[in-house]
């Protein structure tokens, strides 16, 4: 998709040699933004599909929402980990819920957000702070759910919350 072949390229061409840096997307603010425009449209363009049925099997999502108290006392590590589960997740629902959903119109919008969210997820996952790789052995908060506008709503949230300051604190530490 372009989107997610854009954020990726644009990550891919900042990357410096001795560990990877997402410099322009964590130093340019117009970014983030526009990725969260994109999830706002993505959410607003799947609300006017027209009869999208229940889950028949509901998706696991994560629950995002944070106190910018709670969020502040975290390590930039751990802000990552936790925003790795909660897309990981969201990738995971995103899959299940494109089984299951044969109207043309949810199906895309799905499939766009499926490519959006595994792209941070990729992402993600190549800077780190400490010696390992991630390991998917986490166990977010959680819930299920069979609406299928909740999985973007979620995504909405995700970007426009802690992917949004996780940037914004790596900018203080990236972008002197």
């Amino acid at each position: 998709s372009p989107p997610g072949l854009l954020l990726l390229t644009s990550f891919l061409l900042h990357v410096k040699e001795d560990r990877a840096s997402p410099t322009r997307l964590v130093c340019d603010n117009r970014l983030i933004q526009k990725y969260i425009m994109e999830a706002k449209d993505m959410e607003m363009r799947v609300g006017q599909c027209q009869a999208l049925p229940a889950l028949s099997c509901p998706v696991v999502l994560p629950l995002v929402d944070f106190t910018f108290q709670q969020w502040k006392s975290k390590s930039n590590e751990t802000k990552r980990r936790e925003i790795l589960c909660d897309l990981a997740l969201l990738v995971g629902a995103a899959a299940g819920a494109q089984g299951q959903v044969s109207e043309e119109c949810g199906a895309r919008q799905l499939s766009q957000l499926y490519r959006h969210a595994n792209t941070f997820f990729l992402l993600l996952q190549t800077f780190s702070w400490e010696a390992g790789h991630w390991e998917p052995s986490c166990s977010p908060h959680s819930m299920e759910q069979t609406h299928i506008t909740s999985i973007f709503l979620i995504y909405r949230q995700l970007v426009q919350g802690k992917l949004r300051f996780f940037f914004h604190d790596l900018a203080k530490v990236l972008c002197k």
